[in-house]
């Protein structure tokens, strides 16, 4: 049992505020705002606690100031009790308390996420959503306390803004953009949101709109009147309401509101626009501001401290070994080798991300983030002088590297430059221009006497390794295999180039799985002979002349000391490139099991050292070397767990590993990390303002549409950046953030960020067994769940048994269950205790967390498909789900084709409520294969070859409007390959491709960079594919247990099958 009470204390007076807190006038990102019945006082959720202010405006009191967040605050409908979320625990957990302040009650403790959305109109029951079951849906709770109680059955019922109207139907939404994409704009598709209700006495479902956009947000007044929000007048949310059946506009703003809600008495609208409250009369039809008075705990702006040990993202020695640079938390510092004396070099409120020390031990190049783009910068190491910039391009420049000389510098620009720059004026010119793409690309170098750049460039999502001679101003592509070659390193000798490759595997879209390092051989090289290293040792040195100590006169002139000695160095060695079959001259060097990736190649005498990471010795990876000597056999050795790269300096080698630098002795193989600590400070506010344009800049630089979908993307910049003054803590920045990236209608797409600051001190899980409740009686048993842990108890748990106590402790009918269940951490195991017909039973359970009891639920639905396949196909019909399109699910679909394909008519490929992935490509290859041979063994029987031909029976592929991303691939190879019907609805309009990119403080954001198209040109991300037969399954449907779109696949296939 928690070791806390039910009841938290908390007065409900004015509380005292920190000495650095402030008034203000206009307070900015309050949100969540709901009226009290008589529209006199607007509740809302601002800095993570709950405030009231008279509708009217004025000062803002605090209601709530609970660790962590408070939000969806809402007052019952007789104004005596306010209930919200609140996250002080790790996850929402609903609370109430009474609105004339007391103390605060804690009524749901599933480690869920339960959102608050209304109050019946009788002021006893709260209606939430909650994730606890399934990805979530409607549940609702006592004013008293007690376990919730589900609304709707189903798991894929995900309702959500759950209204109740005078006459107790119940208002919804069901869709992922009401919900999880509410901040996306412009959607319009078969995912939308409309307007629907269900009334639970009469069994009544309604739908009130078929908008191909957004309707969703309802509130109702005590008379029933209807408002929510609708993108349908210009794409932006306004307020709407129905006038008899019509839908009406009644707002037209150029911004969107949020969140509207209606007093209990209809006379006003509360909602949120451009981050404040507003309210509307709804007698005028005017809408005004709130002018909220309150007091903004400034801490942003206050320095924190951090630490650079284990916290070093790159770094780079000094030529002369003596002195190294480095980054820690995107500020730049300079110190000795050894980490004993360091000093900060930068601190401008930007983010620094790579350097180079240049060939006079004094100045650091680096990049740096200048309004988000990263540009060029130098800097004299002692730290005594302002940092100097180089370039000023709207492009990220990055991956830069010198050549031997260190005169001049290679680097990539934007998505397709790639430039020098001369190291004496810091010029920069392109040299070669190309498809590099701005991420996930490999960086270029020089050839080891200067005479070339090496680099890769993209060919048809692939990359070839190219060379370009620099006097002579010719690019040569050497590989131009039509799979990746990446990451690629000139050897020391200038003989070969290394690099990373799965050779006969493209890389995308699976990325480069079974990838190992290779060599290519740039001409014909033999290998050293014995005979000769024999003969060598019998060579005899030149005979050394005595010195003559006779006096000899100096008849030479004296020595011209005015002129200065000029030292002569050997030219270097012209490295030649025979293109022709180079291909042949490609050899493995790392195992040829695992995975590797290059990272390093280095020589010392005749050895050859070359570095990667390598899971040929099992996961996680770590770091290896090869050591190819002459007349030695090639010898692999693990270095050190992790993956990094090696800087060579003054013959001296260092390594980054898991943010520590240690030096690398290269002889012993051995690491030791260096103790570097140095504390620092800088504020979140200059970290988030440089966040945010970087994120804008990302986005600018590589989202698929060069036209962001119509979106003025440099007018969404200077919109948002306007409340970047007003942004109080990280919550209020992932908002603002993702609102800003919502503007470009896109999937795939999101800002994630939790810091320290954020993290609970205390966190609770929910200890699941598997057992399923009544839903009206939630301590009798109801059933058992298909592969949980209860089912492997057999016949020790029945149902109708009533649970009496957990862990001996003798449970309390009237307070939610789930309190019994909740734990700091998952119980090896559990002792329960129900009562049966009397008696006591006593059973031990090992716990399961609660995500792997909703896949649990999830694998029943897909049983119950199964069977019902079964069933009405008469077991003539295979049947394959897929939950999303990753290499796991590729397996399970695999063996259920193995399992049945040979033994069935026909094939039923189910994809709805697919969440993607990327293995398109080999579900299609397998659906297409079709025999086209026959072979046996003598006496035996025919048998077609290959094993497995499904092109040739009737396969349906089943979508729905939740099928997406990958699952939209899928769907469209399935239609232009021409493999069978499609049946369901149209897809998500869900499908970029995508990536992440990281930030400063490790946040992140997601960048849909790849776009997806049919063969004659269609943007799936756009259109979406259509069934060829629609069916719906409706929200009745689901609720009743009917499945239209399977019953309509087995009847066309079983039209087929004689």
């Amino acid at each position: 049992m928690k070791n806390r009470n039910l009841f938290s204390k908390l007065a409900f007076a004015f509380l005292a505020f920190p000495f650095w807190a402030t008034a203000q006038n206009q307070t900015y990102f309050a949100s969540y705002p709901a009226l009290s019945p008589d529209a006199q006082t607007v509740v809302f959720s601002y800095d993570g606690d709950i405030w009231k202010v008279p509708v009217k405006g004025g000062l803002a009191s605090r209601i709530t100031a609970m660790q962590g967040e408070e939000i969806n605050p809402k007052i019952s409908p007789d104004g005596k009790w306010l209930t919200f979320s609140a996250n002080q625990y790790g996850n929402f957990d609903v609370y109430l308390m009474p609105m004339a302040g007391g103390e605060i009650k804690q009524l749901t403790f599933n480690d869920a996420t339960d959102e608050v959305d209304n109050w019946s109109w009788d002021s006893k029951t709260i209606y939430f959503t909650s994730s606890r079951y399934n990805n979530y849906s409607s549940y609702k709770l006592g004013v008293n306390g007690g376990t919730a109680v589900r609304l709707f059955d189903n798991y894929f019922n995900t309702t959500h803004n759950i209204a109740e109207a005078p006459d107790g139907s119940l208002f919804f939404n069901d869709t992922w953009e009401s919900r999880n994409f509410a901040n996306r704009k412009h959607y319009k598709g078969a995912f939308n949101p409309d307007i629907q209700s269900f009334n639970p006495k009469t069994k009544t479902y309604k739908r009130y709109t078929e908008y191909l956009g957004k309707d969703f947000w309802t509130t109702i007044d005590q008379k029933g009147n209807v408002y929510f929000a609708s993108d349908e007048g210009n794409e932006e949310y306004n307020l709407y309401t129905f006038i008899g059946a019509k839908k009406t506009a009644l707002t037209k703003f150029d911004t969107s509101i949020k969140r509207p809600f209606v007093a209990a008495n209809g006379s006003t609208i509360v909602f949120e626009r451009d981050y404040q409250l507003f309210v509307y009369d709804v007698a005028t039809k005017k809408t005004e501001k709130i002018n909220i008075s309150s007091f903004r705990n400034q801490v942003l702006t206050k320095e924190q401290e951090y630490e650079v040990k284990a916290n070093i993202s790159n770094f780079d020695v000094s030529p002369d070994g003596k002195k190294m640079a480095f980054v820690s938390r995107g500020e730049l510092f300079v110190g000795d080798v050894d980490g004993k004396f360091i000093r900060q070099i930068s601190n401008s409120g930007e983010r620094v991300i790579e350097l180079k020390w240049l060939a006079d031990n004094k100045t650091i190049l680096f990049g740096q983030t200048a309004d988000g783009y990263q540009n060029w910068f130098t800097v004299v190491g002692d730290g005594k002088s302002m940092p100097k910039q180089l370039t000023k391009d709207k492009a990220n420049n990055h991956d830069i590297a010198l050549n031997k000389a260190k005169t001049q510098a290679v680097y990539l620009s934007g998505r397709n430059e790639l430039r020098v720059m001369d190291l004496k004026n810091f010029q920069s010119k392109t040299v070669v221009k190309d498809e590099f793409w701005a991420i996930q690309n490999s960086a270029p170098s020089f050839s080891p006497n200067d005479q070339y750049l090496l680099f890769t460039a993209f060919r048809n999502f692939e990359q070839d390794v190219l060379v370009h001679d620099i006097k002579g101003d010719k690019t040569i592509n050497l590989t131009n295999t039509g799979v990746t070659e990446a990451n690629p390193i000139w050897s020391p000798d200038g003989k070969y180039i290394y690099f990373t490759s799965a050779r006969t595997k493209p890389s995308y879209p699976f990325g480069m799985q079974d990838a190992h390092v290779y060599r290519m051989a740039l001409d014909h090289y033999d290998t050293p002979y014995r005979a000769d290293k024999f003969d060598e040792l019998f060579k005899e040195n030149p005979p050394v002349k005595p010195k003559d100590t006779a006096p000899v006169k100096d008849t030479k002139k004296p020595a011209d000391t005015t002129k200065k000695k000029v030292e002569t160095k050997p030219a270097p060695k012209l490295i030649t490139i025979n293109t022709q079959r180079i291909l042949d001259r490609i050899e493995l060097v790392s195992p040829a099991f695992g995975t590797q990736y290059l990272t390093d190649v280095l020589a010392k005498g005749d050895k050859t050292y070359v570095f990667y990471a390598s899971t040929h010795e099992g996961m996680p990876p770590s770091t290896y070397r090869t050591i190819i000597e002459p007349f030695e056999n090639n010898k692999t050795e693990k270095i050190a767990p992790g993956n990094f790269g090696i800087v060579e300096a003054a013959s001296k080698h260092f390594l980054l590993s898991r943010g520590t630098v240690n030096k690398y002795n290269i002889d012993m193989n051995k690491v030791d990390a260096l103790d570097f600590s140095y504390k620092f400070s800088k504020n979140l506010n200059a970290e988030f303002n440089q966040m945010f344009y970087e994120t804008w800049v990302g986005l600018d630089e590589n989202f698929y549409d060069e036209n962001f979908h119509g979106v003025d993307w440099e007018k969404m910049k200077t919109r948002y950046a306007a409340y970047l003054p007003y942004v109080n803590n990280r919550a209020d920045l992932r908002i603002l953030l993702n609102d800003m990236l919502g503007e470009l209608n896109s999937s795939h797409m999101g800002f994630n960020s939790i810091g320290a600051e954020e993290r609970k001190s205390m966190n609770y899980v929910t200890n699941e067994t598997g057992i399923i409740f009544n839903n009206e009686k939630p301590y009798q048993v109801d059933r058992i769940v298909a592969k949980s842990s209860a089912i492997l108890l057999g016949d020790k748990i029945a149902g109708g048994d009533v649970l009496t106590h957990v862990n001996g402790v003798k449970v309390d009918q009237s307070i939610d269950r789930d309190y019994y269940f909740s734990k700091p951490s998952l119980d090896k195991e559990m002792s329960l205790t129900f009562l049966r017909n009397g008696k006591a039973v006593n059973v031990n359970i090992h716990p399961q967390t609660s995500a792997a009891l909703k896949m649990n639920l999830y694998d029943e639905w897909i049983a119950n498909n199964r069977k019902n396949v079964d069933d009405w196909g008469k077991n003539r019909i295979a049947y394959s789900y897929m939950k999303n399109m990753s290499t796991g699910e590729l397996q399970t679909f695999l063996l259920d084709m193995v399992e049945q394909e040979n033994n069935k008519d026909a094939i039923i490929l189910d994809l709805r409520y697919n969440t993607g992935g990327n293995v398109h490509d080999e579900v299609l290859k397998f659906l297409s294969q079709r025999p086209y041979l026959q072979w046996k063994y003598r006496g035996g029987k025919l048998t077609p070859q290959s094993n497995f031909g499904p092109a040739v029976k009737p396969i349906v592929l089943l979508i729905n409007e939740q099928s997406l991303s990958d699952a939209e691939m899928t769907a469209a190879g399935f239609k232009h390959l021409k493999l069978g019907k499609i049946i369901g609805t149209e897809t998500y309009r869900w499908i970029i491709f995508t990536s992440a990119k990281g930030l400063v403080d490790g946040s992140s954001y997601r960048l849909p960079s790849w776009g997806c198209y049919t063969m004659d040109g269609k943007n799936l991300e756009k259109e979406g594919v259509a069934p060829d037969i629609l069916v719906k399954n409706t929200f009745e449907d689901r609720l009743t247990g009917k499945d239209p779109q399977l019953e309509r696949a087995v009847a066309e296939i079983m039209k087929n099958l004689k």
